[in-house]
């Protein structure tokens, strides 16, 4: 029962960020969503003492799946299409005042750099040190940091300067 308790709590505490990264990296909220899954299973089953995963490796994870799935993406394309249509609009979960503040962070993200805003997701929603980030993207450390801070300048620019991305720097 205590495994059970384990399980539970770091899959409440991670999924949030885990869905998040994986919807950047798929086509549809359903894809997304088998991910996760898939990624956390695996990694799971790849610790030898049962302990949760490292949670870089559960990222790389989703990154990696989501790369083989894009090559079946042929084989997908007229069940993500009906899947895309159904797909509430927005990457948070929101409250009613929230709404317009994150449909602003949305767009920003959206029109900001795939690279970017890899980084940006892990680190501010991910929870992931720049180590991590560099080990589930495999790039250097310091080339995980400089992107985060031009993720940050480019949502500056987006948003305009104010509390919004001060907020997210936390």
């Amino acid at each position: 029962m205590a495994k059970r308790n384990e399980w539970d709590a770091w899959v409440l505490s991670h999924a949030p960020g885990l869905l998040l990264f994986a919807r950047q990296q798929s086509r549809c909220e359903a894809d997304a969503q088998d991910l996760v899954q898939e990624a956390v299973v695996e990694s799971w089953q790849r610790q030898v003492d049962g302990a949760p995963p490292p949670l870089a490796l559960v990222y790389a994870t989703i990154r990696r799946r989501a790369a083989d799935w894009g090559r079946s993406a042929d084989r997908r394309a007229a069940r993500e299409a009906a899947a895309h249509a159904e797909t509430p609009d927005g990457w948070f979960d929101s409250t009613v005042e929230d709404r317009e503040r994150n449909l602003l962070i949305q767009n920003a993200m959206r029109e900001m750099p795939h690279i970017y805003r890899e980084v940006v997701t892990l680190k501010t929603w991910g929870g992931l040190t720049f180590a991590e980030i560099a080990e589930t993207l495999a790039i250097p450390a310091n080339t995980a940091a400089s992107r985060y801070r031009y993720g940050l300048e480019e949502l500056r620019r987006s948003l305009g300067r104010g509390s919004l991305i001060e907020s997210l720097k936390g």
